[in-house]
């Protein structure tokens, strides 16, 4: 899934790869999918994009924006994204798929769910996208101690674990179930600690582990679980994921574990993330 890291790698990419290329045909639905979701009717892209020039792409929240002249094709956390070179096969099965007049290409695809809205710039309100582009990242200076503060001292929030903190009602629009892992890792935390018994120093190293790892994976393209523009996975190496269940922790040495956890899956080191109070 694209993240925070992840969707800035892949606008860079885009804006190394892709701008200035003038869109020479758009095909949306090809392969009909019950979880991916267009603006309007996704049948009206190509007379929306078509003959339109590339313009600067941006990576903010869990999505991808890129700029199309008037349009904007946006593109969300769920999506994959490849460039297809001149030479290159298209793939049989895609939602969307962009070709420009050079006949180099882009396609878009969707696994479990994804976003993939065209629309005139300013037309879609969706408050998702929204919030996305008008909170603080942690990559900016402005997001401090004090925003954090009150983001950890929020009504409601002392109820809330340690991933419903960091991965609902996107408090830190594209930290999600991905990210937060290493994040968590990194502050001796606990997936399933309530933020209520965090201490001061909890607190502080939380937001350090913040803003320190996700420089990290951005710095390094993404995550290797994730893949970019290219079909390349990430160089940076993830800490707690898929790729390093049952494997000894880089800390303790404590086998890695994972668990069910608010419909989805966490990964923890039980030597160096305890959780002591009931759940």
């Amino acid at each position: 899934m694209i993240e925070l890291p992840e969707a800035i790698n892949i606008a860079k990419q885009i804006n190394e790869t892709v701008k200035g290329k003038r869109i020479m045909n758009v095909i949306a639905v090809q392969s009909p999918h019950k979880f991916a979701w267009y603006h309007g009717d996704p049948q009206n892209y190509h007379n929306l994009l078509a003959d339109k020039v590339i313009g600067e792409a941006a990576g903010f929240g869990g999505l991808v924006e890129i700029k199309a002249e008037d349009a904007v094709i946006l593109l969300g956390d769920g999506v994959n994204l490849r460039f297809h070179a001149e030479e290159d096969k298209r793939p049989q099965k895609h939602q969307l798929l962009i070709e420009f007049d050079d006949f180099t290409a882009i396609s878009a695809s969707v696994q479990m769910y994804g976003g993939l809205w065209c629309f005139k710039e300013g037309e879609f309100k969706n408050t998702y996208f929204l919030q996305a582009k008008e909170k603080l990242t942690p990559l900016s200076d402005k997001f401090d101690k004090e925003y954090f503060d009150n983001i950890i001292t929020a009504p409601g929030v002392e109820k809330l674990s340690a991933k419903a903190l960091l991965a609902t009602e996107q408090r830190i629009p594209g930290l999600g179930n991905g990210v937060l892992q290493d994040i968590l890792f990194n502050a001796g935390i606990h997936p399933k600690k309530k933020v209520k018994t965090f201490t001061d120093e909890a607190k502080d190293n939380l937001y350090d582990s913040i803003k320190s790892t996700i420089a990290d994976i951005t710095v390094q393209g993404g995550r290797d679980t994730e893949r970019d523009l290219f079909g390349c996975f990430g160089g940076y190496k993830t800490k707690l994921s898929k790729n390093t269940i049952d494997k000894p922790c880089l800390i303790c040495g404590t086998f890695i574990k994972k668990e069910a956890y608010m419909g989805g899956s966490i990964y923890f080191c039980s030597g160096c993330q305890k959780n002591d109070e009931a759940l």
